[in-house]
C-alpha cells in the first residue's frame, strides 16, 4: 500500500523544481565535462544537510541537534565513498574518511553540485555582484529553538575590472538541548563555533582564478546515545588556503590546476581518556585538455597528495597519486566522455595499494530537450588511517573496497512562454565488494578487527518531474523526487543477509512547494523516508513538513532588508536518523537579512 501511494503521489506531484534541483553540466576534476548531475540551489535552509534533503538518493547522517556530526552517502556506497569538494578541491579526512559537513557555511554557497558518475558533491562559493558602485555584501542573523544564534557576515569588494575579494564569517551558538521522548531532553549537545574566510577571484585575458583561505573552529557535547549518554566534549580546529586556475594557452591546449595546504586539530576529552588528531595535507592537482578537433577533446590529468596524522596513540603518513587519460567527443547529438585512472596509495611504513579505474559516460540527444544518459565507473575506497593503524583495532592488510557504479536514465525538458517542466527517471546498480567490515577475531572472540569480508548490491531508481511559472511579479513551481533503494547485505555468511543495509531508506519522497509575488516568498518542503533498519531490526519511518515565509524589502542601488519564519518539522515528529541518535522535534527560526 505505502509503495503504490508513494506512485501515485509522485505521478501527480513529481515535479523537478526549476528552482531548487536541475540538471547541470559541469567540469570533473579530471578536466572533461560530465553530465549525470543535479544542482541544489541554497536560499532558505538552516544548515547543510537540510539543503542536502532534497535529493531522496543521498542518505544525510545526522548524530541529532546541532552538534551532531553530519555526513552523507550517495547510493548506498557509504559516507567514505562520497567524495566531498570546496570550489574543485577535494576535502580530506584520511583519518576516519568522514567529512563533517557542519564545518561548512551554508550562507557561503550558492549551490551544491551532486555527481552520480563520479560520486561526489561539490560545494560553490556564490560569487560576489556588484550593482552599483565597488562595494557590496550582506549582514544577517538567525535565532530561534534550544537557544540558537547565528550571526553572518558577507563584504565584497572590486579591487579592480579584473580582481574582486570576498571576506566572510558566521557563528553559531547553541544550547542544543531539545526534548525527544516524553520529559526527556537531550543534553551535552551545546555548540560554539565560528567560521571565517577569505576569497579572491582574478580574470585572466583567457582565464580565470581562485584563491581561497577558510579556517573553522568548534567547540562542543558529544551526548552519545540515549542507551549510552556521555559528558565528552569535542574540539575542531580546520583551517586551508587553495587555488584553482584555468587558462586556455593556446585554441588547442587548456590548463587547469589547483593546490591546497590544510590543517586539521580534532580532540576528545573524556573521563576514560583524552585523544588528540592533528592532521596535515598538501595536494596539487593538474589537468592538460587538448582541443584535437572541434569534435574530440584528450585530458592527461595528474594529481599528487600527501597526509601525515600524529594522533595520541598512533602515527601514519600517506602519499595518493592519480593519474587519468580521458576521451572526451562532442557530436551534435552524442556527447561520450572514456576514461582510464591509475590511483597508487603508498603508506610510511606498509605495501602500497594500486588500482585501475575505467569508466564511461555517454549522453545522447534524441529530440530537443530529451537524452538518453548511462555511464559506467569502477571506484575504489582506500583503508582510512583508523581501518589500519588505531592500536588494539586497526589491520594493516586491509585492501580497497571495490565498487562498480552503472546508470541508465532518461531526461525531458522544457521551456515555453514563461511555463517550464522537466522529468527524468534513473535506474541504477551499484555493487561493492571486499567491504571493510568489522568482526570478532578467531584468537579472541572479545576483540574486533577490520576484515575485507562485506559484499553489498545497491539496486535502485530516481524518478523526478517538476514544473514552475513565472510572469512578471509571480513565479511558483511544484516539484518532487522519489527514490527507491533496493540495497541488499550480500556477505556470505551474514547474520543479515539479503537484508537492507542499515539506514538506508528503501522509499524516499521530496515534495516541494514554492511561491513568490512582489518580494513575498512561500516555500514548503515535504519529506518522507521508509523502508530503513539498524543493525537490530526494522526502524520506523518517519516524515516531515518544513515551512518557510518571508518577505524582502527593496530599496535604491540594490540593497534589501530580508525577514523570514522558518517552522521545521511542524507536525513534531521523533524520528532518528542514527539509532540512538535522536533528532530535535518542532523547531523555529527567524532571521533577518540586509543586503548592501
Amino acid at each position: 500500500m505505502l509503495f503504490s501511494s508513494i506512485f501515485i503521489v509522485a505521478g501527480l506531484l513529481a515535479l523537478d523544481s526549476p528552482d531548487t534541483l536541475k540538471t547541470a553540466v559541469v567540469v570533473a576534476d579530471r578536466g572533461m565535462v560530465v553530465s549525470q548531475t543535479d544542482t541544489v540551489l541554497i536560499s532558505n535552509q538552516t544548515s547543510i544537510t537540510e539543503a542536502l534533503s532534497v535529493i531522496p538518493a543521498l542518505y544525510v547522517g545526522d548524530m541529532g541537534g546541532p552538534a551532531g556530526l553530519k555526513t552523507v552517502n550517495l547510493r548506498g556506497l557509504g559516507s567514505a565513498h562520497t567524495a566531498i569538494y570546496v570550489d574543485g578541491v577535494r576535502v580530506g579526512n584520511v583519518q576516519s574518511g568522514q567529512t563533517d559537513l557542519g564545518m561548512l557555511d551554508v550562507g557561503n554557497y550558492s549551490g551544491i553540485v551532486v555527481d552520480y558518475a563520479q560520486n561526489s558533491l561539490s560545494f560553490n562559493t556564490s560569487k560576489p555582484k556588484f550593482d552599483s558602485g565597488n562595494f557590496a555584501g550582506h549582514v544577517k542573523f538567525r535565532g530561534g529553538s534550544f537557544g540558537t544564534y547565528e550571526p553572518s557576515a558577507r563584504l565584497d569588494f572590486k579591487l579592480s575590472d579584473r580582481v574582486s575579494l570576498s571576506a566572510i564569517s558566521s557563528g553559531t551558538l547553541s544550547k542544543g538541548d531539545f526534548i525527544y521522548d516524553g520529559d526527556l531532553r537531550r543534553e551535552n549537545n551545546d555548540i560554539r563555533q565560528i567560521r571565517a574566510g577569505v576569497d579572491v577571484w582574478g580574470i585572466m585575458d583567457h582565464g580565470t582564478w581562485h584563491a581561497k583561505a577558510y579556517f573553522n573552529g568548534a567547540e562542543r557535547g558529544t551526548p552519545g546515545s540515549t542507551s549510552w549518554p556521555s559528558t565528552d566534549r569535542q574540539k575542531d580546529r580546520n583551517a586551508f588556503v587553495q587555488g584553482v586556475l584555468q587558462n586556455k594557452f593556446t585554441f588547442w591546449y587548456t590548463l587547469n590546476a589547483s593546490a591546497k595546504a590544510a590543517y586539521d586539530d580534532l580532540g576528545y576529552f573524556s573521563e576514560w581518556g583524552d585523544s588528540r588528531y592533528r592532521t596535515t595535507e598538501f595536494q596539487l592537482n593538474t589537468s592538460h585538455i587538448f582541443h584535437i578537433a572541434p569534435w574530440v577533446e584528450v585530458s592527461v590529468a595528474a594529481d599528487l597528495q600527501h597526509d601525515n596524522l600524529k594522533a595520541t596513540d598512533y602515527e601514519a603518513g600517506r602519499v595518493g597519486v592519480i593519474s587519468a587519460v580521458t576521451s572526451a567527443f562532442k557530436l551534435p547529438r552524442l556527447r561520450a566522455n572514456v576514461s582510464l585512472e591509475y590511483s597508487g596509495t603508498f603508506d610510511k611504513g606498509s605495501k602500497g595499494l594500486t588500482a585501475l579505474s575505467p569508466s564511461a559516460d555517454i549522453q545522447y540527444m534524441i529530440a530537443d530537450g530529451f537524452d538518453i544518459i548511462a555511464f559506467g565507473r569502477r571506484a575504489y575506497r582506500v583503508p582510512t588511517f583508523n581501518d589500519l593503524y588505531y592500536p588494539g583495532y586497526g589491520n594493516p592488510d586491509l585492501q580497497c573496497e571495490d565498487a562498480w557504479l552503472t546508470t541508465l536514465g532518461a531526461h525531458w525538458r522544457k521551456n515555453i512562454s514563461g511555463w517550464s517542466a522537466n522529468a527524468g527517471i534513473d535506474v541504477y546498480c551499484n555493487t561493492l565488494k571486499d567491504k571493510i567490515v568489522s568482526a570478532p577475531s578467531a584468537e579472541n572472540p572479545s576483540l574486533w578487527f577490520p576484515y575485507n569480508i562485506g559484499k553489498a548490491l545497491m539496486l535502485g531508481s530516481d524518478l523526478r518531474m517538476g514544473a514552475g511559472y513565472k510572469n512578471g511579479d509571480w513565479a511558483t513551481s511544484l516539484s518532487a523526487a522519489y527514490t527507491w533503494q533496493n540495497a541488499k547485505d550480500k556477505t556470505p555468511d551474514s547474520a543479515s543477509y539479503n537484508e537492507q543495509i542499515p539506514y538506508i531508506s528503501k522509499h524516499s519522497l521530496a515534495v516541494t512547494l514554492a511561491g513568490s509575488f512582489r518580494g513575498w516568498g512561500l516555500d514548503l518542503l515535504w519529506s518522507l523516508r521508509n523502508g530503513r533498519r539498524d543493525g537490530y531490526g526494522e526502524m520506523p519511518g518517519y516524515n516531515t513538513l518544513d515551512i518557510t515565509f518571508g518577505k524582502d524589502f527593496l530599496f535604491k542601488k540594490g540593497r534589501a532588508l530580508g525577514l523570514k519564519l522558518l517552522a521545521r518539522n511542524i507536525t513534531d515528529a521523533r524520528y532518528e536518523l542514527s539509532s540512538g541518535y535522536p533528532m530535535p522535534g518542532r523547531t523555529f527560526y527567524g532571521s533577518i537579512n540586509f543586503n548592501f
